[in-house]
């Protein structure tokens, strides 16, 4: 197995050159849940050299029906493991590695990455990862996803603090919208990393009205002070 065969179809995209930069390309993944799982598979195949997974949380039953890395073998595992060791098994080439703990013990480690990205399930910590991705002058992706909605933002100037900073508890949800929103947040990731075109700081919310209908939605989001 060769990088030129395993990811073939990206190359024919963009080419070889393209490509190959992702192999420099370091990123975190703040949780290992839907969005999470989301993430891991769209981006741990995509040639990003080495991907960090943080989650201090455990595979339980009811969660394996949106987190899609996961299956029933899995329950009572770390998730960042189970992910890590999915990835492993997908891709020879990247370096994924798993961290058993909460962002708050994380961000005293010092890493240094091209792009974070959220895919956490409250707000404190999402204000928590804002402030690490300033002061380490570090882009990051929001997402969040509840019911039949979800949001997503890639931050580089934009105040996160226009968010109501509480720790609100999401309701239902299912599969679906989890991994389309998951969708939405690896293509702004893999388009930055690859050096194409992203529209920064403009916070995109996706619904479904009462007729069933998708509608998007997009807001310019304000600079940071």
């Amino acid at each position: 197995m060769t990088t030129q065969e395993y990811f073939n179809r990206q190359i024919q995209l963009w080419g070889e050159a393209t490509q190959k930069s992702l192999e420099s390309k370091k990123i975190a993944i703040i949780g290992s849940g839907g969005l999470g799982c989301t993430l891991a598979m769209a981006l741990g195949t995509s040639g990003i050299g080495e991907i960090h997974m943080v989650d201090f949380d455990r595979v339980s039953a009811h969660n394996i029906h949106r987190q899609i890395a996961f299956t029933l073998d899995d329950e009572g595992k770390n998730k960042a493991k189970a992910v890590v060791a999915l990835l492993e098994k997908k891709n020879p080439f990247v370096k994924a590695v798993a961290f058993d703990m909460a962002f708050e013990d994380f961000k005293e480690m010092g890493n240094s990455y091209d792009l974070i990205l959220d895919a956490t399930d409250n707000l404190p910590v999402r204000s928590e990862i804002d402030k690490y991705a300033k002061a380490s002058a570090t882009p990051w992706i929001y997402a969040s996803v509840e019911e039949y909605n979800g949001q997503v933002c890639f931050f580089e100037d934009a105040n996160f603090g226009v968010f109501n900073i509480s720790d609100h508890k999401p309701g239902g949800i299912t599969a679906p919208i989890v991994m389309h929103i998951g969708s939405l947040q690896a293509n702004l990731a893999l388009r930055y990393l690859a050096g194409l075109s992203v529209r920064k700081d403009m916070l995109y919310y996706l619904y479904f009205n009462d007729e069933g209908e998708l509608v998007t939605q997009k807001f310019g989001m304000p600079k940071a002070e």
